[in-house]
């Protein structure tokens, strides 16, 4: 079994988005769940075979994978 880098999904930023960071390497804003995936992708991840909702891969800080805008 491969071992996978940490993934970390920030709370929701003032301007809106939640920075992401596989292994501590900044990935970007993600705005949607959709944006996320992508990051994942491009980082070597396979978003088709994982689940966001798995707290051993992503740490999500600040609200769980429903969390894309103030009030969600």
């Amino acid at each position: 079994m491969a071992i996978l880098p940490p993934v970390v999904v920030h709370p929701l930023s003032p301007g809106g988005g939640r920075q992401v960071y596989v292994d501590s390497e900044s990935l970007g804003t993600a705005y949607s769940l959709r944006d996320l995936e992508e990051f994942l992708r491009r980082a070597g991840l396979d978003p088709d075979n994982l689940d966001t909702e798995d707290t051993e891969l992503i740490e999500w800080r600040g609200g769980g994978p429903d969390v894309w805008t103030r009030g969600s």
